[in-house]
């Protein structure tokens, strides 16, 4: 048995051990966002997105963006994920400048039926997620998708297509590559917008269990408040267009969460009614 596919089932044993326990939340930042701006267009017109954004992103914390449409919220995950350049501030992951995708990040985008390559199965895909990994020979890269597969719950259609399986089937396919680049910073843009409401609260509570499980950094960018304070531990709410950070609010919700007792606390629903109230004052016909 090769030394690579021995690390991977010491990395997978060590990981399933986690699941027994609360994921730890480090005091060390893993991402750092430190008054970043951006523009698109080009010389002759530009229209400035972001204005000035700082948060962070302490190790195995998930934390939610939200703000009004159309402030900017996906631009800046681009930026995070080092799709975008950023045209002022200070960005690092891990303490090192980011000024192209760094190893380590994987993006989960909203539109999973684009993301996805038709032409490969569902196995293949994840597989394609390890393009960047060069220290795991191919019987390990097997052996680490056929657990990923296994874990988003879709043991059984590995040799299944994009197209032949449903919505949420195939975005815990694209959820499953973004883990398979052995990722410690998952970024999710509205991955669960497209799905309907039954299989979207199942997939928010998969991504909380992945999460743990896999020791992932998570930041959520999405429009839907209830499922931004369900997931997070932190919600950072961004104003509108030029875009700032106008409250970075701590959740104070025990985990595991759990779809109706989470809900209906008194809690939860503090948060809910703080976060909305803060969107809809920065509407623009207020």
């Amino acid at each position: 048995m090769s030394a690579q596919l021995l690390s991977v089932q010491g990395i997978s044993q060590r990981l399933g051990n986690e699941t027994q326990s609360k994921q730890i939340i480090d005091s060390v930042s893993l991402l750092s966002v430190q008054g970043i701006s951006k523009a698109l267009g080009n010389a002759k017109q530009s229209t400035q997105i972001i204005g000035s954004v700082s948060f962070e992103a302490r190790r195995g914390e998930f934390v939610s963006v939200v703000g009004p449409s159309g402030c900017g919220k996906t631009t800046l995950l681009m930026c995070l994920a080092g799709l975008y350049a950023v045209d002022g501030g200070r960005l690092a992951f891990d303490g090192k400048p980011v000024s192209a995708p760094p190893q380590g990040v994987s993006v989960v985008f909203q539109d999973y039926s684009r993301s996805l390559l038709p032409w490969k199965t569902v196995f293949d895909n994840v597989l394609f997620g390890m393009k960047r990994i060069t220290d795991m020979d191919a019987i390990g890269k097997r052996a680490w998708a056929a657990e990923l597969i296994a874990s988003v719950g879709l043991k059984g259609f590995e040799a299944s297509y994009p197209w032949q399986v449903s919505g949420g089937m195939q975005q815990r396919v694209a959820i499953a590559r973004g883990l398979a680049a052995r990722s410690r910073l998952l970024l999710l843009d509205e991955p669960l917008a497209a799905v309907d409401a039954q299989t979207r609260a199942e997939m928010q509570d998969l991504l909380l269990d992945l999460a743990r499980k896999y020791d992932q950094t998570c930041v959520l960018v999405t429009h839907d408040v209830d499922e931004a304070v369900y997931m997070a531990d932190r919600i950072v709410v961004l104003s509108k267009r030029p875009t700032t950070v106008v409250e970075d609010i701590p959740v104070a919700l025990s985990k595991p969460r759990d779809q109706l007792k989470t809900r209906e606390d008194r809690t939860y629903l503090g948060l809910r009614h703080e976060v909305i109230t803060l969107i809809r004052s920065m509407r623009v016909d207020h």
